[in-house]
């Protein structure tokens, strides 16, 4: 059977993972001297908790190529076919890693990476078509050729509070002309080809989320949805109760915004990804 890889900005959540043999390959956040990975050494909680007491702001790496020929190696062991969905190489060296990995790898593999284009829930979902197709039983070349296919059909909305953080972070994009508002607002961002850019500026939170609401409804057909919130667990729930009626619940998936992710979209993001139907 083929193992799928993905790194932790795909924002997986454990029990998923492990339901769906999905291998987690966890990226790194730093305050100052000290190195945490991304939902391992520090869970979501205390990454937020520490990101707004902190006075340091945290920076992101990503994992070396040899920790992931470590995992193929191992991985290796169990199948002849990995495949690895990065985020957006637009966003971090994370892909170019996993291609770099590959020329280390000692065991008879066929491993194949793939750069999603895209994080967060955008990421999840691609990760997820991917690995129920593996548990069905396909081939590399199908999973491959299908996630390849579906990537142009995944969107993502984020609302955020503040871009402040994507702007330290240096990921805010041509999202750079909602920055210098005088007006207290909730932008909405997008990613597309893998970088982010501005939708709308909303008024309010309510409003924020009544857009999130309105993106997923404006979809004829959709076959899986991704919400995910960082610190604001009654608005993912919200999100989750008025998706209900639009989309069958069995195809929503709930997650939490890990702390790579985190780094650079601040605590009070709240985001919608869909996967559009062929």
């Amino acid at each position: 059977m083929v193992k799928v890889v993905t790194d932790s900005c795909s924002d997986i959540t454990p029990q998923l993972a492990q339901e769906l043999g999905i291998t987690v390959v966890p990226l790194y956040v730093q305050f100052g001297n000290e190195i945490y990975r991304d939902n391992v050494d520090l869970s979501t909680e205390e990454f937020y908790h520490k990101l707004e007491i902190s006075k340091i702001h945290p920076t992101t790496s990503t994992a070396t190529p040899a920790e992931f020929a470590n995992l193929f190696n191992e991985l290796a062991e169990e199948t002849k076919e990995i495949l690895v969905i990065t985020l957006s190489e637009k966003f971090s060296a994370t892909y170019a890693a996993a291609l770099q990995s590959k020329t280390m790898v000692k065991k008879d593999c066929h491993i194949e990476v793939i750069d999603s284009r895209a994080g967060a829930g955008a990421q999840m979902l691609l990760v997820i078509l991917a690995a129920q197709m593996a548990r069905a039983g396909a081939s590399l070349d199908k999973i491959v050729d299908r996630v390849k296919m579906a990537i142009p059909r995944v969107q993502i909305r984020m609302t955020f509070d503040t871009l402040e953080y994507l702007r330290r972070g240096g990921r805010i994009g041509k999202a750079q002309a909602f920055l210098g508002s005088l007006l207290k607002v909730n932008p909405v961002l997008g990613i597309k080809g893998g970088a982010t850019f501005p939708i709308a500026r909303a008024r309010n939170r309510t409003e924020a989320m009544d857009f999130l609401v309105n993106f997923v409804k404006e979809f004829s057909q959709v076959e899986a949805v991704a919400i995910e919130d960082a610190t604001t667990p009654d608005d993912l729930q919200t999100l989750a109760r008025r998706l209900k009626d639009v989309v069958p619940p069995e195809r929503i998936y709930l997650s939490k915004v890990s702390p790579v992710v985190g780094t650079h979209v601040g605590p009070h993001v709240l985001a919608v990804a869909v996967l559009e139907a062929e």
